[in-house]
Formats: C-alpha cells, structure tokens, sequence
C-alpha cells in the first residue's frame, strides 16, 4: 500500500453535461474539450445520464435547472441518493434568489446562470476541481483522501500527533506524513491505524469513498 508519494500526470475531469438544449450542450461540450483538461458527456434528458453514470460515474454535472415537464431538484435528488459525494453545479435560465436558495438545500456544489461567460465557468469548475480533489491520478487522490480521513479520526479522539503515533509504534514524521497526503502509509502501518482508532479497515476506507 505504501508508495513514494511521487505525483503522477492529472487525469482529465470527466463532465457530464444535462440540458434539453442541443445547442447549449454543443457550445459547452466544444468549450470545454478546448480546454484540455476535461473530457465531456452531454445527454438530452435524465434518464441518459442516470444509466450513463450506473455504468461511470461522472466527476462533475452541470445540470439544467428547468428542462420541460422535468425539474432539476428532482434529478438532483435521484442524483444525490446513488451517488452522495456527486459534485452537482446547476445551470439555468431562469435565475432567481428563490430558486438558489431551494437549489442549495439540496446540497449541490454551486449555482450558474444563463447567460454566463467562459471566465465564470472556468472559475466555478476550478472550485470544484479543488474542492472535490479532481483531476488527480488514483494514486494521488488515495493519498489525500486517506490522510485527510486519519487526521478527522485523530481530531475526533483529540489526540496528538505524538499520542497517535505512541498508540500505534509509529513516528511522528510518518504519522504526519500521512495525514498530509505525501505518502500512503503501508499495509502493517495502515492497521495499526485502524486499531488505534478501533476502526475495520473496509470501514475507513469505505468512508472516503474512493
């Protein structure tokens, strides 16, 4: 399990694009793909994109917030009940601070209005990007999401970095070096871990949904 923590070349951000506007799933698809760094699926209607994403699951959806008889907080919430970690960013024309307010009840990531320009949609993708550790080869986000995992389970005891490390025979430097996502700790480490934290190991890494 251990490895160098030496980062490997970014994979692209798979977008999938929901709107019943062919024309506007045009213009993002060739936006983006422009762009280099994303690779994009655009689909017509939700149930495209809910037997799209059983088979891949998409990094991000930029979804449509009216689209006919079919109402984007429903397709959100169908989205969010497979898939809760899903990065969601709403699209619409029709804005509105009501619509905004109900859209972020349903915990998506963020909000973009029609007519929006290429800089507000690049900055708002590069949000999630960060926010969501996107982009990043497996080897990478494992790292960062497991460190970062270990590190809410040490504060949750509120223990030390030193109290962690004597509970499980390990140094403070490869405790703390792990938790910052530099490196992946081995498989005798990684046990020790869980038991100190009286944690399975499927458990843990179940919760970060890797």
């Amino acid at each position: 399990m251990s490895d160098s923590g030496q980062t490997t070349t970014a994979e692209l951000v798979d977008v999938a694009v929901l709107d019943d506007d062919l024309d506007f799933r045009n213009y993002i698809e060739d936006l983006l793909r422009d762009e280099g760094t994303y690779e994009v699926r655009s689909f017509g209607n939700p149930e495209e994109l809910l037997s799209s994403a059983e088979m891949r699951v998409p990094d991000i959806v930029l979804l449509d917030m009216k689209m006919g008889p079919v109402t984007g907080d429903r397709v959100v919430e169908q989205l969010l009940q497979r898939w809760p970690a899903l990065c969601i960013i709403i699209v619409t024309g029709y804005p509105s601070l009501e619509d905004m307010r109900a859209t972020f009840k349903l915990r998506v990531f963020d909000y973009l209005a029609k007519p929006f320009s290429l800089s507000q949609l690049r900055q708002t993708l590069q949000n999630a990007i960060e926010q969501f550790s996107l982009g990043q080869a497996p080897q990478d986000r494992l790292r960062e999401r497991l460190g970062h995992r270990i590190k809410l389970l040490r504060v949750e005891k509120d223990w030390s970095l030193k109290e962690l490390a004597a509970s499980t025979k390990l140094s403070v430097s490869q405790i703390s070096s792990i938790e910052r996502g530099a490196n992946l700790p081995s498989i005798e480490s990684f046990l020790a871990i869980c038991r100190a934290f009286d944690r399975k190991p499927s458990e843990v890494l179940a919760s970060i949904e890797f």
